[in-house]
């Protein structure tokens, strides 16, 4: 079978160059996926809800294709190919940050056809973290949701690792949030900071590293 013929908008344009390597449906909230580290097949469909097999396959084969990830198989005993981004696709962070920053108007109400990860509230975090000046450090979050952890801090660059994670922190996290969904939404949509949200006693702040320490003196 050939090759799929790469579509491409023909300008001279670094914006249309861009949309030609990222503009397909789901290519950019799988380079979200991928911020969280390697991921197995599997595990990128499931939490791509509503992606075919068929259509993730063939964006990982154009993301491997135009240098944003790639695949390896990991050593034994797990011995199981993941996709991660490379360096280039971790450049596209920013990006995804601006388009959610961009995109919290259009969030409104949860429609009852909308489907929820927590980790999904990491990078909507990670700019309230930003704007509280929480500092560096490992934040842990717990939701009704589900938990996952993130990196806050200037440090978090294209091309310095995860971004954030599934499940609790790695070893003693510098900070651990605990909020409801609707604390969490309204800071997502931008409604609400986060250093509002904690002197009102809507996120409970635990921990003793630098960024719990700015969110319970903003």
């Amino acid at each position: 079978m050939s090759p799929r013929t790469r579509r491409s908008y023909d300008q001279y344009c670094s914006t249309a160059r861009a949309l030609d390597a990222v503009g397909d449906r789901w290519t950019l909230l799988i380079v979200r996926e991928l911020l969280a580290g390697p991921r197995r097949y599997t595990d990128l469909h499931a939490d791509l809800p509503g992606v075919s097999t068929d259509m993730l396959a063939s964006r990982l084969k154009d993301m491997e294709r135009d240098g944003l990830a790639g695949r390896r198989r990991l050593p034994p005993p797990g011995a199981a190919y993941v996709y991660e981004l490379t360096p280039r696709g971790r450049d596209l962070l920013p990006v995804l940050q601006a388009l959610g920053e961009w995109g919290q108007a259009e969030l409104g109400e949860p429609r009852p056809t909308d489907a929820l990860r927590a980790h999904w509230f990491a990078l909507p975090l990670l700019r309230a973290l930003r704007a509280a000046g929480a500092g560096e450090g490992t934040v842990e979050v717990r939701l009704e949701e589900g938990v996952f952890h993130l990196y806050a801090g200037e440090d978090v660059r294209p091309g310095s690792g995860p971004v954030y994670g599934d499940g609790p922190a790695p070893g003693e996290p510098d900070a651990v949030l605990a909020l409801d969904s609707g604390t969490c939404t309204a800071v997502a949509r931008g409604e609400l900071g986060l250093a509002d949200a904690v002197r009102d006693g809507r996120v409970d702040v635990t921990g003793d590293g630098a960024p719990a320490k700015a969110l319970r003196q903003a």
